[in-house]
């Protein structure tokens, strides 16, 4: 019996990205199923646990029965508070009806470039990036135009490089603060200059603010605040990084009204909804007590103060003090290897991973991203494996 092969795979998919982090862990796994020992620096979330309180509420909606379909918007009481949250943490009013739920960030991110985006429109996003952007930006078969952060200003754009990228054919800014991969935080006025060039434009913006609430050193700014940004962004939180709850796929958005329907369709086509006893552990979070949250940022500043002296003690790397989020993006120019090469090595010889600077822009062609997200002690296990290899080259 003859049988015809399947006729190939979609074109489109030679535009996804993907992102790096999650190939490293997968790779350091392999390493310790092995009998490797490794210290996992490369992945992005809090090593913490989900608190107590809030796998209470989980439990209590499963056992009444709050585990089947509901509005792909997301229920009313999370929306609600959600919507309170925001007026909280960003001193601004959000209707209720204008904030969605998604399963995490993520699809967010990719359902706002469908929704915007035709071929060939332009979309500025910072470089370094979250990967998530570029991808969902060649995807749509929009033109990426890479914002340069530059590590002589603590990883911020410069106003005047914005203005000469905004152009006609600019239809979303994506705004990142505090990022990832850098740890950076725009300043208030920053985030004002950015607002007035993009006013003046009629471009959309992308604020991902899911490390709103992990701040050591200044204050958190959002653009939504400026003047005639509120009808024209998409200003992105959520609860994985604040409230240690990766797993549980929950983020949330304040949407401009053009943009509620389209983003819930795209949520209807795709995920159907956030579960149930899902977003009542959503509503314990952020109603909630703040005491471990609280203190889980205080620990992630501390364990930034050992990351960051280790890693200026290094031969040959050179590190910024990050205001934000729980990551380093060090400068490795004068190890003599480079940035990729000595990435993949610190984790095959050393048992330490790290990912390279450009899984998130050529920008980052210099530089690690370390996430520290990890015990002091074995934050300082890093460090001396890294000094090990680093000498013996």
């Amino acid at each position: 019996m003859r049988t015809t092969a399947p006729g190939g795979l979609a074109a489109s998919l030679a535009r996804l990205g993907t992102e790096t982090a999650f190939s490293v862990l997968a790779r350091a796994k392999e390493l310790e199923r092995a009998g490797r020992s490794v210290i996992h620096l490369e992945i992005g979330e809090p090593d913490f646990d989900t608190p107590l309180h809030v796998r209470e509420a989980a439990w209590k909606a499963l056992q009444a029965g709050q585990t089947h379909y509901c509005a792909s918007a997301g229920l009313p009481e999370l929306r609600e508070t959600a919507a309170g949250y925001f007026r909280r943490t960003r001193g601004f009013d959000v209707p209720a009806e204008r904030v969605l739920v998604g399963t995490g960030a993520k699809p967010f991110l990719f359902f706002t470039v469908l929704a915007v985006a035709n071929p060939g429109d332009e979309i500025i996003y910072p470089d370094p990036g979250f990967p998530i952007y570029e991808s969902a930006i060649r995807f749509a078969g929009a033109t990426p135009v890479p914002l340069p952060l530059h590590e002589n200003r603590d990883f911020a754009f410069d106003r005047d490089e914005l203005e000469a990228l905004l152009s006609p054919r600019t239809k979303l800014v994506i705004l990142n603060s505090p990022h990832n991969p850098t740890g950076g935080v725009l300043s208030a006025e920053e985030i004002a200059a950015a607002g007035r060039l993009i006013a003046d434009t009629g471009a959309w913006v992308l604020s991902d603010e899911v490390y709103s609430q992990m701040i050591y050193d200044g204050e958190f700014a959002s653009i939504v605040t400026e003047p005639g940004m509120f009808d024209r962004t998409i200003m992105l939180d959520g609860c994985s990084k604040t409230y240690a709850m990766t797993g549980w796929r929950c983020g949330f958005a304040a949407v401009p009204e053009p943009l509620v329907d389209p983003l819930v369709r795209f949520f209807t086509n795709s995920t159907s909804c956030v579960p149930p006893f899902v977003q009542h552990a959503a509503i314990a979070a952020l109603e909630g007590p703040t005491d471990e949250p609280l203190a889980m940022v205080e620990e992630f500043r501390r364990r930034r103060t050992v990351v960051v002296d280790g890693l200026n003690s290094l031969p040959g790397v050179s590190c910024r003090t990050p205001a934000g989020a729980f990551y380093v993006f060090p400068n490795v120019a004068g190890v003599p290897l480079p940035a990729a090469e000595l990435a993949a090595r610190l984790l095959e010889e050393a048992g330490v991973a790290v990912l390279a600077g450009t899984a998130f822009g050529e920008i980052g062609r210099d530089n690690l991203r370390l996430s520290y997200a990890n015990s002091q002690e074995n934050l300082r296990e890093a460090i001396m494996r890294m000094r090990t290899f680093i000498e013996q080259l």
